[in-house]
């Protein structure tokens, strides 16, 4: 099983940039994304179904082009869940998952700390998510959970790791992910590349593509049940249809 990850930062600005052409030619099995700023009815369905993804279910925030995730499926799942029940969580449309016999996947969005609200409001949100899905891996022991954390883990996972005082790269931040990693998951990019520096997002300021300056923000968290099913994990820079790019994990099932 193919799985990608997204943060496509607006589906509507990435359509007009080939993002339908390029998801034709990645042909994942399931593209969880994240951001899509979009309610379903605002976008043209037909788009996806035409490309191969029949099965698309999308959460949005109540807010109109605000944050919002989607997963796209070839194959119907058994069962999608919308949100997480937690209402301080689900109004902003930050998670979705579906079930399938032998992996459940979900696509998450966690909040970036862009001010001293925003960061409580993400330090919050980091407890709830945590505490969640420790119970849900009671029942659903082989998960997937794909997204943008909107934290860089190592300092191997920033450009500049002196960044100590930024949102993303807080100590803080780093210990909660390391926590979360230990509580049950693993990072599937860094469990197959050790020493690679690669990164899945980078400013639009200061030309920071193109002089790769990046953070590596995505992350496809695989619950340790799976370990031994995980064939590759991989980021796909070329893609550019958003300050994002692509991670991709090859699911042996």
């Amino acid at each position: 099983m193919k799985i990608i990850s997204y943060n496509v930062n607006g589906i509507r600005a990435a359509l007009k940039k080939g993002f339908i052409d390029w998801l034709e030619a990645a042909k994942p099995d399931v593209i969880c994304i994240q951001e899509t700023k979009a309610h379903k009815e605002q976008v043209d369905l037909t788009l996806f179904e035409n490309a191969g993804y029949k099965y698309h279910y999308w959460f949005s925030a109540q807010k109109k082009g605000y944050s919002s995730v989607a997963v796209l499926c070839r194959e119907k799942p058994n069962h999608i869940e919308y949100g997480t029940g937690i209402e301080s969580m689900d109004f902003e449309g930050r998670n979705l998952r579906v079930d399938f016999d032998d992996v459940s996947i979900m696509s998450m969005y966690l909040p970036s700390g862009t001010n001293q609200a925003r960061l409580d409001f993400k330090f919050n949100y980091m407890d709830e998510i945590l505490a969640y899905v420790t119970e849900l891996r009671k029942t659903i022991p082989n998960l997937v959970i794909c997204g943008d954390y909107n934290i860089c883990h190592e300092a191997i996972d920033i450009h500049n790791p002196k960044m100590k005082n930024v949102s993303g790269f807080l100590p803080e931040e780093r210990t909660w992910i390391g926590g979360f990693i230990k509580s049950g998951f693993i990072d599937s990019f860094r469990f197959l590349n050790q020493d690679k520096q690669e990164y899945s997002w980078w400013s639009y300021r200061a030309n920071s593509r193109a002089n790769n300056k990046g953070w590596r923000l995505d992350y496809a968290m695989v619950s340790e049940p799976l370990k031994n099913k995980i064939s590759r994990a991989y980021i796909l820079p070329e893609a550019k249809h958003s300050d994002h790019c692509p991670i991709v994990v090859e699911l042996d099932l």
